[in-house]
């Protein structure tokens, strides 16, 4: 399963050296958190941001979506913006345009999360992940939680169950 997570990021989403290296530090992560604040999360449900969402929710986790224009997504109350969920947030996921980042980011350190989780094609953003680190925030970006828990975590909790 490892070697098709490897060719998956490697191959086909052309990933780089440092993203193989973050790998045993992201399947940390995963068995760790429990609640993720899915920033730009669409009503839509054939939205990727949904899909993965769903994915997480189906998972264990608590799934807590931002999304301004919306009241509820996936059965969960959505909230504006993350300084109103009134609760701490393990994991801020963000679905948002790469110019939109900078903003969403110190949003998310304002509620000091344990990871800032920048999704797939929301782009390469050094600046941020200093920003991060400055805080002690583990910075993801260039990876999809989704595919991170597919390949690392779902094989090991269905050996745990049969």
């Amino acid at each position: 399963m490892r070697k098709t997570y490897n060719d998956w990021y490697l191959k086909k989403m052309r990933a780089t050296k440092e993203l193989s290296k973050e790998t045993d530090q992201v399947e940390q992560l995963l068995e760790k958190v429990q609640t993720i604040a899915v920033v730009g999360i669409s009503r839509n449900r054939h939205r990727d941001s949904q899909y993965v969402a769903r994915y997480l929710q189906n998972a264990g986790y608590k799934v807590v979506p931002v999304n301004p224009a919306a009241d509820e997504i996936l059965g969960e109350k959505s909230y504006p913006d993350l300084q109103s969920i009134p609760f701490p947030v393990d994991v801020v996921d963000i679905f948002r345009r790469p110019e939109d980042i900078p903003e969403v980011v110190d949003e998310a350190l304002s509620i000091n999360p344990k990871v800032i989780w920048l999704q797939l094609g929301t782009g390469d953003h050094p600046e941020e992940r200093e920003k991060a680190a400055s805080k002690n925030i583990t910075f993801v970006q260039k990876r999809c939680i989704k595919v991170d828990h597919q390949f690392l975590i779902r094989p090991k909790k269905e050996k745990q169950a049969s």
